[in-house]
């Protein structure tokens, strides 16, 4: 590719972060911590930020800046941490591709395509919204069905209410902080709806914005029917058996204008996928060494483009380690080489890292598959934690130390959490 960038981008670039979201910015603080000189971040919206600005709830910054902030403000600091950085920011700006020398191919309505030169890349494009098509809920196509996130967009950007008599299909954290915010402006929230035998959201969401507002929880239920033609008229909502087949003839009318959804996200890997990188099948992101270095040298991923996570807390520290890997990758420095593969055991959906080094400490993020009260983290056969409760909605988090980890040298070690008093092996 022949380069010819806009004069007012440097070049070559040691290290550019493609998106701008919490992890772009943690990402793009942690490479300049990490020796590189030149770190570019690239975002498709017109402002940096990502999703914080519409999350104008409070809840973010209790790990990372040990107080209470909000969406904006969260995002408000990092901006801050970017310009005493010198951190060079490109909005509105569309990365196209990636090819095998680093170079990055940009689309903006400012200066058309051009091509710009990097050391090492990290992609934190962040997830989208699963729609209705994914999920296939039968039904007219009316007006009034739409993401939880984009309705969030309407109330907090736009100032727009979507509806006044609402119905939440999906217990994700941004369904449960919308049906707090529908009632705060108003309107009426008949309930949300969710398919699995548990919650999906973080327990304090629940408590907060449902239990907190008397806005029921129908669980193992889900809609099984969409009225209407103009606009949502009412939804058939119906309980679901074991293998989650409806069972329709139990099914009532519930009488609604909208239908908001919140049936998960799914990591934005488009630019993966042309990168030919491995992905994990469970969580849908790059397989990541313990530095979050991709299967391919030079290119590191962080956020949710890896794995899907609670908090933009949990983001901001994943993303720091993976822009410090990104920034010594491009001041020629070469980390140790990871020599232990986790293995998600009995009751683990996944774990993230996907491999590490027995020579350093480690932060291992993971899922549990289904809810359990009073249970044991096992790592191997030799050490165990014992946790208090674990569900499926939030993530736990495990620091290995490099005494533990040596007598697995070159091995993999395998992860479980069974009930203290279930029937372990």
């Amino acid at each position: 590719m022949i380069s010819a960038a806009p004069r007012h981008l440097r070049q070559p670039y040691d290290v550019v972060v493609v998106g701008a979201g919490p992890a772009g910015m943690a990402a793009a603080i942690g490479a300049k911590e990490g020796g590189a000189d030149g770190v570019l971040i690239i975002d498709r919206e017109r402002e940096a930020g990502g999703i914080l600005p519409q999350c104008i709830h409070a809840g973010f910054g209790l790990h990372h800046f040990k107080e209470e902030l909000t969406g904006p403000e969260y995002a408000q600091r990092f901006l801050g941490q970017l310009l005493t950085h010198d951190i060079e920011v490109l909005t509105d700006a569309y990365v196209l591709d990636i090819n095998p020398e680093q170079q990055l191919k940009v689309m903006s309505p400012h200066f058309g395509v051009t091509i710009l030169d990097s050391r090492a890349v990290v992609l934190a494009m962040g997830a989208r919204e699963r729609t209705r098509g994914a999920i296939r809920i039968p039904g007219q196509r009316p007006a009034g069905v739409m993401t939880a996130g984009f309705a969030q967009k309407l109330v907090n950007i736009g100032g727009y209410l979507p509806g006044k008599r609402v119905a939440i299909l999906g217990s994700g954290d941004i369904g449960l902080i919308m049906a707090r915010r529908l009632v705060l402006e108003g309107a009426e929230v008949v309930g949300v709806f969710e398919i699995m035998p548990h919650a999906n959201g973080l327990n304090r969401n629940i408590v907060q914005c449902l239990h907190d507002f008397g806005t029921p929880l129908y669980l193992s239920t889900t809609v099984a029917f969409v009225h209407g033609f103009s606009r949502v008229e009412k939804v058939t909502v119906a309980p679901v058996d074991a293998h989650f087949n409806v069972l329709a003839d139990q099914g009532w009318d519930v009488p609604c204008d909208t239908l908001l959804l919140s049936i998960g996200l799914i990591p934005e890997n488009e630019l993966s996928r042309r990168l030919r990188l491995r992905l994990d099948p469970v969580t849908g992101g790059p397989v990541v060494s313990s530095t979050m270095e991709t299967s391919r040298d030079g290119v590191f991923a962080c956020g949710n483009v890896v794995h899907i996570h609670d908090l933009a807390d949990f983001v901001s520290q994943e993303s720091f380690l993976a822009g410090r890997s990104a920034g010594a990758y491009a001041s020629g420095y070469k980390s140790l080489s990871d020599n232990i593969r986790l293995i998600p055991g009995e009751n683990v959906r996944y774990c993230v890292p996907h491999t590490i080094a027995s020579e350093r400490e480690h932060t291992v993020y993971l899922r549990v598959t289904r809810p359990m009260q009073a249970c044991n983290l096992r790592l191997g056969t030799v050490y165990q934690r014992p946790l208090r409760y674990a569900f499926p909605g939030e993530m736990v988090t495990i620091k290995v130390k490099p005494s533990f980890l040596e007598r697995f040298h070159g091995e993999a070690l395998k992860i479980d959490i069974w009930p203290r008093q279930g029937d372990e092996p």
